[in-house]
């Protein structure tokens, strides 16, 4: 087991994440200019970063684990897409560029987020097709793209964000509030995790374990972003902020407030490294990652 560090895990990603677009007619050469618009246009690429290394910690490598990262990657950008439409936050910036449909227009921003969501899924099937022949590294790579497929879909992802949606202007639970976040934030990540713990031979030990600490990074991510959305600066973070409140979003720091917001954070921080107390020195990036996350809020 080799775990390399998290610019390591992105400069790899981030070479390769182009070599998946599938070739694209030139008479819709429109489709692929606003696809890697967005999928070239920067981010932290945690998703795919914690799914290289969840395969490596699991005693497999980045190149086995490759396609399924790239395949995220393309999930997440194409929810991002989405997201910031006029119909969903309508946001103008996103990583410090224009937005897609700011750019392509609504109707191509929406056909580039399918193409890359449906991209996705080729990219995972083609893998696979090379592996009919060993039952046993194919059986991982069906595991991961289940579980990238479920957290996702409409037990994940899509499931938060419908939540999300029918919840702005209303007064939100705390556990309403926790599902929220678990399904449109902490899914895809747990998603990566568990699908390169599968590509990388982990035993179920190691996937539950792996599983709790994603849970709580999500929902510390998502934390984070709610503080940032008050506290933080909309130059440093390529995105306006105070966008929550314009479109009266439940968040935790409407439900909490930002102290116990604050604590809630480092509670879920605490609760992601004694996930994976039992791996010691080992799971030390997990760790690192957990404390960048956290330190954003101070």
């Amino acid at each position: 087991m080799s775990i390399k560090s998290y610019d390591e895990y992105r400069n790899f990603a981030e070479e390769h994440l182009m070599d998946y677009i599938p070739e694209i007619d030139h008479k819709s050469i429109t489709l692929y200019d606003s696809m890697k618009y967005s999928i070239t246009s920067g981010g932290k690429r945690l998703r795919p970063v914690l799914l290289l290394a969840s395969c490596e910690f699991s005693g497999g490598t980045m190149v086995d684990a490759l396609p399924y990262a790239c395949a995220l990657e393309y999930i997440h950008t194409y929810s991002l897409i989405h997201d910031d439409l006029p119909a969903m936050d309508n946001d103008d910036f996103r990583r410090g560029n224009p937005t897609n449909h700011r750019v392509f227009g609504d109707a191509i921003a929406i056909l580039a987020g399918d193409g890359l969501l449906n991209s996705a899924y080729e990219i995972m099937n083609m893998d696979m097709l090379m592996y009919f022949d060993n039952p046993i590294a194919l059986k991982k790579r069906i595991c991961a793209s289940y579980e990238i497929s479920k957290g996702s879909g409409v037990r994940g992802m899509v499931a938060g964000q419908v939540a999300d949606i029918e919840a702005q202007g209303h007064s939100c639970s705390k556990e309403m509030l926790d599902y929220i976040h678990l399904n449109k934030t902490a899914a895809l990540i747990v998603s990566a995790i568990r699908a390169g713990a599968y590509i990388g031979g982990a035993d179920s030990e190691r996937i539950e374990a792996l599983t709790s600490y994603g849970e709580n990074l999500g929902l510390l991510f998502q934390i984070t972003d709610d503080i940032l959305d008050v506290t933080g600066d909309s130059a440093e973070m390529g995105k306006a902020t105070g966008a929550d409140a314009k479109n009266n979003k439940s968040t935790y720091i409407s439900v909490y407030n930002l102290e116990k917001t604050k604590q809630r954070a480092i509670n879920l921080a605490d609760n992601a490294k004694k996930a994976l107390s039992n791996y010691g020195k080992d799971a030390q990036f997990y760790i690192d990652i957990v404390d960048k996350v956290l330190i954003r809020t101070k």
